[in-house]
């Protein structure tokens, strides 16, 4: 049976080691979307987040959105991607409007209008603003408003977050969309999306870093008092911890990512010293018995640098060891074994692994913390609103061109992505 298209939302997560396609449902019938369709392929063109080959990356995109079609039963016309890599910049700025009403009202356009204000920033030629993220608003003499919708003054001012990335990546990104017949509804930052579908209100109200271990890089977001405080992308990921294995035994790297799933451990001292591996049990071409503890040792070495670059990026905002929520690790490389106990001694902070929420339907097949981004990009769908408050795709050359609802968006999208085409 034909689904209601007007109803879609698809989610496509770019990563370093797989492309993960979610197709999920809204109603207004049910409190969150269901999931209906799931592709998951490894991924080839892709270097810490950082497209390398655009035509390697177009196909494993349409491979993965056609296994997730084939599921859904529905043909997947435009998407929201996620951005990351280790060439996105962060920088703090500020921006001052008067209220346009004569009553001095806030209205939603004099939010959207100090936002503008706001990516008013000096940039090099070749980079683009994605986010600007508001921290906080300023109106008059009142300081510190988190929504000053509604509220009566003259002067509104913002601190926010400017995040940007190089142009070369973001055009990469769109061409790949394009030349795979899908529209980009949006762009959003790796870790803002794990944290929209991981981190709970009450978390971010607290304090709480969100540690997304994916295969190129690691990428962190730090909320406290519900606001972004801080985010980073550190170009250290679990694909490197896969490298490391193979140099340490000489052995491919087919058989070293087999012996970090199957023998693995972020901490050695819990390993057995007298266990070996068989590798000809991995792979028939190969021969001989490595230690099972020198394995882990290679991996906690790796995964200790991780972590401390991430203590040293909290220590940047005087958060170290001061997060009551602690730690949250999504991506593929939380799902080691140990890799939270050995977080929790680096970072000072609790620690969980944290898993997809506010979705149904085929939960089964996104319950991983591998999906913690694909799942924030459906769950960004739902709440695109936010762009007036500050969470949105504000790309100085694209705004308002990506977003569901405008008129002729398809048209101008699609002649503005066709100025990125050979």
């Amino acid at each position: 049976m034909a689904r209601d298209n007007n109803s879609i939302v698809v989610g496509i997560d770019i990563g370093s080691i797989n492309v993960r396609t979610i197709i999920a449902q809204q109603s207004r019938d049910e409190e969150n979307p269901r999931v209906i369709g799931v592709g998951i392929v490894p991924s080839f063109g892709i270097r810490r987040g950082v497209i390398t080959d655009v035509e390697d990356v177009i196909k494993t995109v349409n491979e993965s959105v056609e296994k997730a079609e084939r599921m859904a039963g529905v043909q997947v016309k435009r998407a929201i991607f996620n951005i990351g890599g280790g060439d996105i910049g962060f920088q703090s700025s500020k921006g001052v409007i008067a209220i346009g009403k004569a009553d001095g009202e806030v209205m939603e356009d004099d939010i959207n209008r100090v936002i503008s204000e706001a990516q008013i920033i000096s940039l090099p030629m070749n980079r683009e603003i994605v986010h600007v993220l508001a921290k906080k608003y300023r109106l008059d003499d009142q300081d510190n408003i988190k929504d000053p919708l509604g509220m009566k003054g003259v002067r509104l001012e913002v601190d926010a977050l400017v995040i940007e990335s190089s142009s070369s990546h973001v055009k990469n990104i769109s061409k790949c969309a394009y030349q795979s017949n899908i529209e980009i509804d949006d762009l959003v930052l790796e870790p803002l999306a794990a944290a929209k579908s991981v981190l709970s209100k009450k978390q971010k109200e607290l304090g709480v870093v969100l540690i997304n271990i994916g295969g190129g890089t690691t990428s962190l977001a730090v909320y406290e008092e519900g606001d972004l405080i801080h985010t980073a992308i550190i170009p250290v990921g679990a694909g490197h911890i896969t490298n490391d294995i193979a140099i340490g035994l000489r052995t491919s790297i087919d058989v070293a990512e087999k012996i970090k799933l199957e023998y693995g451990s972020a901490l050695s001292r819990d390993t057995n010293k007298k266990e070996g591996i068989d590798l000809s049990q991995i792979d028939s071409s190969e021969e001989g018995i490595v230690s099972r503890y020198h394995v882990a040792e290679i991996i906690e070495a790796r995964f200790e640098e991780i972590f401390s670059l991430v203590q040293k990026e909290l220590k940047l905002v005087g958060k170290a060891g001061l997060l009551p929520s602690g730690a949250v690790l999504v991506g593929g490389g939380a799902k080691m074994t140990h890799a939270s106990d050995l977080a929790k001694e680096i970072l000072g902070l609790p620690v969980q692994i944290g898993f997809p929420l506010g979705l149904g339907g085929m939960l089964d097949k996104v319950d991983d913390p591998s999906f913690a981004t694909a799942a924030g990009l459906i769950l960004w769908a739902e709440n695109h609103q936010e762009v007036s408050s500050g969470e949105g795709f504000l790309n100085s050359k694209t705004v308002g061109m990506f977003k569901r609802g405008t008129g002729d968006g398809a048209k101008k999208a699609s002649e503005w992505l066709k100025k990125f085409l050979p």
